[in-house]
């Protein structure tokens, strides 16, 4: 048994090993340093990224996927490794993707509305992690498929938006898409942290991480939109 599992932790039930504890608090820990990097960069001319990536829709896809994929690559290369300064260059890259993104979305809000915005996005990824959690830890069976089905939608979104690129209504088919991948993703996530006991706590919170910061930026849009419309 793990030194971080408790005697008794069972295959179902609700964060109850020390374990998953650790990987969730880490996971929030990393979330919440990039919410406050979002509303940081939010005021910087970084914020302004975005504006220039998402000219060319499928441009900006593919510059933070990429980027997206890499930092997640070089920070499980190091933590498998043993090499702090290598897992810490992959953070880094994973908080400076999504915090760049996020600022230049949340920057078509006033600067006084922005923690506004923030806050409720946060609130709405946390009841839709709680929801996903909550179906993940009540089904005693394998959610391995869930990795399939986001890696489709990863796929799909990007052929979308590559098409969107030049048939605008398109995008959003691709928006949906790679929103569900990363639902699915979060899902998949979250099924590791529970039945995968024997694999590293920091890769499955840089795994959880991620899950949870794909879906707060896109959250994040619908948010703004909703405020936008009033």
């Amino acid at each position: 048994m793990s030194s971080y599992e408790t005697s008794g932790e069972t295959g179902r039930g609700f964060l109850i090993s020390t374990r998953e504890w650790t990987v969730v608090g880490g996971a929030s820990a990393l979330m919440a340093i990039n919410v406050v990097l979002m509303y940081v960069i939010a005021a910087t001319p970084l914020a302004a990224v975005n504006d220039y990536l998402f000219s060319v829709p499928i441009l900006g896809v593919v510059v933070y996927g990429a980027t997206i994929v890499g930092g997640e690559l070089i920070a499980e290369r190091g933590v498998e490794g043993g090499d702090a300064g290598i897992a810490f260059v992959g953070t880094v890259v994973l908080q400076l993707a999504f915090g760049i993104f996020g600022a230049g979305v949340l920057s078509f809000a006033p600067r006084e509305s922005q923690l506004t915005v923030l806050v409720v996005t946060a609130v709405v990824v946390a009841l839709v992690t709680a929801l996903i959690a909550t179906y993940v830890y009540a089904r005693s069976k394998t959610f391995e498929n869930w990795g399939t089905y986001a890696t489709v939608s990863f796929i799909g979104g990007i052929v979308a938006i590559a098409i969107g690129t030049f048939v605008s209504p398109v995008l959003v088919v691709g928006f949906v898409l790679v929103f569900l991948g990363f639902l699915f993703r979060l899902g998949w996530e979250i099924w590791r942290v529970r039945d995968r006991r024997s694999e590293s706590v920091a890769l499955q919170t840089i795994g959880v991480y991620v899950a949870v910061a794909g879906v707060f930026v896109h959250v994040l849009q619908l948010v703004m939109r909703a405020l936008a419309r009033r």
